[in-house]
């Protein structure tokens, strides 16, 4: 039971250290402060345009399992098996692109402007991200492709208002099948 106890709070420590914002002695101060991060992780490991590669990728999938399920519902005996596996399939590429909408660009990277002169920008960007999870729950409900190259219009529309040209030629290379 000791032993038991004794990893559960080494689980608890280890946790709260990889939770909470590292500390930091002051130059003015020899006594330690917390150190707010604006990331749930620390900055610099992940990638704007990748999410939207992976983004593409993930309509890439669901628009691939959605043709198999319309091919596989005019067959006359469709394997019950192939065909869950491609629901699966879509829908977790679904459920992918709300999670990453959610936890890395809504909660991490679209910030609110401190001025009004930006608010413009920032509420488009909230509802390009609104519409992408909207749209991603729409490909779980049906096999209609129209929610897919809707998504990926939406995914580019809001590139166009979050990246800059250069890293705009490289989402289109990927969305135009130039990459």
């Amino acid at each position: 039971m000791k032993k038991l106890l004794a990893l559960g709070t080494l689980i608890l420590c280890v946790s709260f250290l990889h939770t909470s914002p590292p500390l930091e002695v002051g130059e003015n101060s020899p006594t330690p402060t917390m150190r707010a991060w604006h990331c749930q992780v620390p900055c610099g490991i992940y990638s704007d345009k990748m999410r939207i590669d992976m983004l593409m990728e993930d309509c890439a999938t669901i628009e691939k399992a959605m043709t198999a399920l319309i091919a596989m519902d005019g067959e006359e005996s469709p394997s019950n098996n192939q065909m869950v596996r491609w629901i699966m399939a879509k829908d977790q590429h679904a459920q992918s692109i709300q999670d990453t909408v959610a936890a890395y660009w809504l909660a991490q990277r679209i910030k609110e402007p401190k001025d009004a002169a930006n608010s413009e920008v920032y509420v488009a960007q909230l509802r390009h991200m609104h519409r992408a999870t909207v749209l991603a729950m729409k490909c779980k409900q049906t096999t209609d492709k129209s929610h897919v190259e809707s998504l990926r219009k939406v995914a580019l529309e809001f590139s166009a208002s979050y990246f800059s040209a250069e890293d705009l030629k490289h989402i289109h290379s990927h969305h135009d099948g130039k990459h």
